[in-house]
């Protein structure tokens, strides 16, 4: 499974369920988060504004730059960065990738309408073994959230759900 990045003659349109902002939450904003963020950029209409944040600090993890490239994609200068760290703080639709971060996206959020929605994503860094075995649990995590984005976010019926 790969996404596609080639520009398109007829990129996504924005229909009526897509929503026009974004906002991708995990624990550090080092490896989901920021992926996910990169995916949907690549994936959803254009003008659609996606962002990512942590929970708490966290440090760049050199092994999505790798699982991105191998797709032509980049997180770019991408630095983690906090909730109290984002420069815009309204969103359509809040992403949460771990557990911790779908409790806090929850207390942000129980006085505004804005959706939350948690979709359980494993975290990489577990993995041990080779460096193949390493960065095939990362490439695991990018595929699950490709697939995520198509079905949820685009309401493109998948070949299989991860």
């Amino acid at each position: 499974m790969s996404v596609t990045v080639a520009a398109s003659p007829n990129p996504p349109q924005r229909s009526a369920k897509s929503p026009g902002s974004v906002l991708f939450m995990c624990g550090m904003n080092a490896i989901r988060s920021p992926m996910a963020e990169v995916l949907a950029k690549a994936m959803l209409p254009p003008g659609t504004y996606v962002a990512s944040a942590g929970v708490r600090p966290g440090e760049r993890d050199p092994f999505v730059d790798v699982v991105l490239e191998e797709i032509g994609l980049t997180a770019g200068r991408h630095q983690p960065h906090t909730l109290d760290e984002l420069e815009d703080d309204y969103f359509d639709l809040i992403v949460t990738l771990a557990p911790e971060a779908h409790h806090a996206a929850l207390e942000l959020t129980r006085s505004m309408a804005i959706d939350v929605v948690y979709w359980p994503t494993p975290d990489p860094t577990v993995a041990t073994g080779t460096r193949e075995q390493i960065v095939s649990a990362y490439r695991e995590v990018r595929n699950h959230l490709e697939t995520l984005v198509k079905h949820r976010l685009l309401g493109q019926m998948p070949d299989k759900m991860a």
